[in-house]
C-alpha cells in the first residue's frame, strides 16, 4: 500500500469508528476477566476440567494474557496432563522470556512427567523428558541423576558414565557422584578406575557403608586372582600366573605385594624392563597400604621394600647376564651398577661386573672388582680363581713389557689362589728364568712336570739349568720330591676350602624355613640361580601362605646346576626326596673358568 493510499485509510476512520473499537475491546477484556476468574474459582473447588475450559475460553478473547497460559497450565498439572502444561508455559516463556520463574516451573513439569514415565517403565521417553528439564535448569543436580538413572535403566553405561563424568568436571567433588561413577565402572568391567573413584569417595566421606562394601569386594576379588597366580607359577606355567596378577592388580592397583609378584614373573620370563617397572613401583607403594595394621606396618613395609631391592637388583643382573651374551659388555656394566646400588654386600654382583670388565680387558677394573668380592667373601673359591687367571694375565702383560720380576710376582698371586694351574708355573719359572733366580725357577719347572709330566716346554729350560742330568733323575731328586709334598699340600688345601664352602650351601639350605616364605618369596625359589643361601635367608622372614601353596612348595621338583653359566639354568630331575636348592646370583661364563 502507497503513503498516500495509508493516508487516505486514516483519514476515513472516524472519531465515531474509533470510540466503537475501543468499546470492544473493553467488552472482549470484561469477557475474558469474568471466564478468569471463573477459572480461578473452579480451581479453588478443585473442578479443573471447568478450570481449564474457563481459561481456555479467556485465552480464545485474549491471546497474549500470560497469566492465562499459566493458569491453565496449573490446571493441566493437576489433572497429569504434563505435555499440556508445558505447552502453556512454553508460551508464557515466549510472551515473557524475562521471567524466570517459568522456565523453573516448565523444568519441574518435565521432571514430573519423567519421573511418571520412569514408574511406567518407558524410560526412554523418561529420559526425553529429564533432560529437557537439565536442560531448562542445568545446575540442578536431580534432574542430571535422573537421567543417569534412565541410562542405567536402559543398559546405556557408557552414555550415563559420561554423563557423570561431565558432572564431576563441573562440579566440585561428590562423593556421592564418585561411588556412581564407580559403580558404573563396575558394570562396565573397568575395575582399576572403579577402584579409583572409590578411594577417592572414602577420602570425602570415610564412613560409606556402600563403598566400603564395593572396595571389600575388589579386594577379595584381587587376592583370589593373587593366589590363582602363585598356584599358577608354582606349577612353572608362567603365562597364565601373568595374566592372573594382571587381573589382580586389575581390581587392586595399590598392592605393593602383587607388583613384586608380577616384577619376579616378568623377570623370570625375561622381561626386564617391565619387571623394573613393576618392582619400582612396588618399592614406591610401600608403606601406604592403607588396611595394614598401624603396630606392624612400619614392619612389613621394611621387609617387603627389602624384597624389592633386592628383585631389582637380581633383575639388572639377569638383564646385564643377557647384555653380556650379545657382547655388550659396556651396558652390562651400567646395569650392574645400578644392581650394586641396590645390593652392596652381594659379591656375586661384583664378580659379574669383573666378568665384564675382563672382558673389555680393563684389567685394573676386573681385579679391584675381584678383591672387592673377595673382601665380602674371602673362603669362595669361585673368586679365587678368577683372581688367579686376573693376576696371570696381568703378569703376562707384564712380561710382555719385559718387567719379569713384576711378572713372576703376579704369577705368584695367582698360584696362591689357585695351586692347581700348570701354566702359572709354566710362566713363572719363564720369569724368574729371565731375572736368573735359577732356584726358583728350577722348582716351577718341576712342579710343571708334576702336574702335567707330558708337558714338553719345560724340559729345554730344566736341561739347562741342571746340565747333564737326565730327567728321570731331575724328578727323582730330594728336591723334586720336597717340591712334590709341598704342591700338594697346597692343592689339597684348596680342595678343603673348596669343600667346606659347598657344605657351608647345603647347611644354609638345611635350615631353610618354607613355611614363613611369602607367596613372592615362594616364586623365587622355583627361578633358576638367583641368589646366595645369605642373600636368601633374608627374603626368608615372614608372612604366610596359605596350605595348598605350601604343599605345592614342598612337592616341586628342585634346581641344580653347578656353578656359574652364561645361559640360564635348566632343571633337571632328581629324585622325590632330594632337598630344595637354594639361590644363587646368576653368574657371566667368565672367560673359561669351570667355576
Amino acid at each position: 500500500m502507497s503513503d498516500s493510499s495509508k493516508k487516505n485509510t486514516r483519514e476515513s476512520i472516524t472519531p465515531e469508528m474509533e470510540k466503537k473499537h475501543i468499546f470492544g475491546e473493553l467488552i472482549i477484556k470484561e469477557k475474558a476477566d469474568k471466564h478468569y476468574e471463573a477459572g480461578v474459582g473452579a480451581m479453588s473447588q478443585s473442578q479443573f476440567d471447568k478450570a481449564v475450559s474457563c481459561f481456555s475460553k479467556a485465552i480464545l478473547l485474549q491471546s497474549q494474557q500470560t497469566e492465562f497460559y499459566v493458569q491453565r497450565a496449573e490446571a493441566y498439572l493437576q489433572l497429569c496432563d504434563f505435555q499440556s502444561a508445558a505447552l502453556d508455559y512454553k508460551h508464557a516463556c515466549s510472551l515473557q522470556p524475562q521471567t524466570e520463574a517459568y522456565p523453573q516451573r516448565l523444568a519441574f513439569i518435565y521432571y514430573l512427567q519423567g519421573q511418571c514415565l520412569f514408574d511406567l517403565g518407558k524410560f526412554l521417553e523418561a529420559l526425553d523428558s529429564f533432560t529437557k528439564a537439565a536442560e531448562l535448569k542445568p545446575c540442578f543436580r536431580p534432574y542430571h541423576m535422573r537421567s543417569s538413572a534412565c541410562l542405567t535403566a536402559l543398559g546405556r553405561y557408557s552414555d550415563c558414565l559420561r554423563s557423570v563424568s561431565n558432572w564431576l568436571e563441573k562440579d566440585s567433588q561428590s562423593a556421592d557422584l564418585l561411588i556412581l561413577r564407580a559403580r558404573l565402572h563396575h558394570q562396565l568391567n573397568q575395575m582399576t578406575l572403579c577402584y579409583h573413584d572409590l578411594r577417592s569417595a572414602l577420602r570425602l566421606k570415610p564412613c560409606c557403608p556402600v563403598a566400603h562394601a564395593l572396595l571389600k569386594r575388589l579386594k577379595e576379588a584381587a587376592e583370589n586372582a593373587h593366589q590363582a597366580a602363585v598356584d599358577k607359577a608354582l606349577k612353572g606355567e608362567l603365562s597364565d600366573a601373568l595374566r592372573k596378577i594382571n587381573s589382580a592388580l586389575k581390581y587392586d592397583p595399590s598392592k605393593a605385594q602383587y607388583y613384586l609378584f608380577r616384577g619376579i614373573l616378568y623377570r623370570r620370563l625375561r622381561d626386564f624392563t617391565a619387571a623394573i617397572e613393576d618392582l619400582v613401583l612396588a618399592a614406591e607403594f610401600y608403606g601406604v597400604e592403607e588396611e595394614t595394621p598401624q603396630e606392624h606396618m612400619q614392619d612389613d613395609s621394611e621387609d617387603l621394600e627389602e624384597d624389592a631391592q633386592t628383585q631389582l637388583a637380581l633383575t639388572y643382573n639377569d638383564f646385564a647376564i643377557q647384555c653380556f651374551s650379545r657382547g655388550l659388555q659396556s651396558e652390562a656394566i651400567k646395569l650392574l651398577n645400578k644392581a650394586i646400588e641396590k645390593q652392596r654386600n652381594a659379591s656375586e654382583l661384583f664378580i659379574n661386573r669383573g666378568d665384564c670388565f675382563f672382558k673389555l680387558c680393563e684389567w685394573s677394573f676386573a681385579l679391584a672388582d675381584y678383591q672387592q668380592a673377595e673382601e665380602m667373601d674371602p673362603d669362595n673359591t669361585v673368586i679365587w680363581l678368577r683372581l688367579a687367571v686376573i693376576h696371570n694375565t696381568m703378569g703376562l702383560h707384564s712380561y710382555d713389557d719385559k718387567k719379569y720380576q713384576e711378572a713372576a710376582d703376579k704369577f705368584s698371586v695367582a698360584i696362591r689362589y689357585n695351586p692347581g694351574e700348570v701354566h702359572y708355573y709354566e710362566n713363572r719359572a719363564k720369569a724368574y728364568n729371565k731375572v736368573a733366580k735359577m732356584e726358583e725357577a728350577k722348582k716351577d719347572a718341576i712342579s710343571v712336570l708334576i702336574l702335567e709330566p707330558t708337558n714338553d716346554q719345560m724340559v729345554p729350560l730344566l736341561s739347562s739349568l741342571l746340565p747333564g742330568c737326565s730327567l728321570t733323575d731331575i724328578m727323582s731328586c730330594a728336591t723334586a720330591q720336597s717340591v712334590k709334598t709341598l704342591l700338594v699340600e697346597k692343592i689339597q688345601a684348596f680342595k678343603i676350602a673348596a669343600s667346606k664352602v659347598s657344605r657351608i650351601g647345603r647347611m644354609a639350605l638345611a635350615k631353610d624355613d618354607s613355611h614363613t616364605q611369602t607367596s613372592s618369596q615362594k616364586l623365587q625359589a622355583e627361578d633358576g640361580p638367583c641368589v646366595t643361601p645369605e642373600v636368601h635367608c633374608k627374603l626368608v622372614k615372614r608372612k604366610q601362605l596359605n596350605q595348598a601353596v605350601k604343599r605345592a612348595l614342598q612337592q616341586r621338583q628342585p634346581l641344580d646346576y653347578d656353578g656359574p653359566r652364561l645361559a640360564p639354568i635348566h632343571p633337571v630331575r632328581e629324585e622325590s626326596s632330594a632337598q630344595q636348592q637354594a639361590y644363587v646370583w646368576r653368574k657371566f661364563g667368565g672367560f673359561g673358568l669351570n667355576c
